[in-house]
């Protein structure tokens, strides 16, 4: 396993973003949420750009504008997590020369098939090319190239949350790096995490499933299982996740019509249970109290044009 650094980083919460588009309400909300869990326990906040999968242009500075403007601040240049991807191929080396990972020649439409027959687990790779021979795997390198998954040995893992408790969720033959030679989200962020000192793992709840399965590779590597805390998402009018579909859900959007960030500011305050009029971020944790804080999503109801 990878040898500890000598010096650990400074404890430290953390935003990231992947800067596929502007941010909408409940990613906002998100970063409030994170930024206010770091700052109200002394943990240094760091912001990072997930750029490993879909970017588009200049969404991560719009992102970083967009978090400004509300008055959230981090410790440190934003960070970029592309200039990461030899690190992150170092420690799947790392992984691999333990017997921890193996090729995958599946396609997407062979995995969703195993996955959706009788006894598959839904969205888990069914280990298919787990145990494939060393000529088995020579000649399907011919037809394409391997993923690189990990060879998990435990079914399930358990991990605790601020707000869902005990969570026991499944582990599987996750992806380490994508068959491009791109390193996978679930090893990323993982790896990210600990090089950077993130104890603090604040998030949308959308996100738990994968906590349990980030958490067994950590200890895998050798790091520390952070903290976390899985907030309820937004969605919209009717019920579904927020999105554009449901009107005016960016900063920028809200601007256009009037309100200004010190309005959207205090919406997403009182939906994370704040009831003290909020004007500014450092009024949030003026207030912060996550036990009091609502566990059901917040549905945001679509704003009119601001009055002058």
């Amino acid at each position: 396993m990878p040898r500890r650094p000598e010096t650990s980083p400074a404890p430290a919460g953390r935003f990231a973003p992947s800067p596929s588009g502007d941010l909408h309400l409940g990613n906002l909300r998100t970063a409030l949420a994170a930024w206010g869990f770091a700052r109200a326990t002394g943990r240094r906040f760091l912001l990072r750009v997930e750029d490993l999968d879909r970017v588009k242009q200049g969404a991560a500075e719009r992102n970083v504008a967009d978090l400004r403007s509300l008055g959230l601040d981090w410790d440190g240049p934003v960070d970029r997590q592309s200039t990461r991807i030899p690190l992150f191929l170092e420690r799947v080396r790392t992984l691999t020369d333990a017997g921890l990972t193996y090729e995958c020649f599946c396609t997407r439409r062979e995995i969703h098939a195993a996955a959706s027959a009788p006894h598959g687990i839904p969205g888990a790779y069914p280990g298919t090319c787990r145990n494939l021979s060393e000529a088995q795997r020579a000649r399907r390198r011919t037809q394409r190239p391997p993923a690189i998954r990990l060879r998990a040995d435990t079914p399930e893992f358990t991990v605790h949350d601020v707000f869902a408790g005990e969570y026991t969720g499944a582990v599987d033959d996750m992806v380490l790096v994508r068959t491009d030679g791109t390193p996978a989200y679930n090893l990323a962020v993982v790896v990210d995490d600990a090089e950077q000192g993130v104890d603090q793992v604040v998030r949308g709840d959308d996100l738990l499933p994968s906590a349990p399965r980030q958490a067994y590779l950590a200890g895998l590597l050798g790091h520390a299982v952070p903290e976390y805390a899985h907030v309820p998402l937004v969605l919209g009018p009717s019920g579904a996740r927020l999105a554009k579909r449901d009107g005016a859900v960016t900063l920028r959007e809200l601007q256009e019509l009037g309100h200004t960030p010190g309005d959207v500011l205090g919406w997403l305050a009182a939906s994370l249970g704040i009831t003290h009029p909020v004007h500014t971020a450092a009024d949030v944790l003026e207030h912060w109290d996550p036990s009091a804080w609502s566990r059901e999503p917040a549905v945001f109801e679509p704003w009119g044009t601001a009055q002058g």
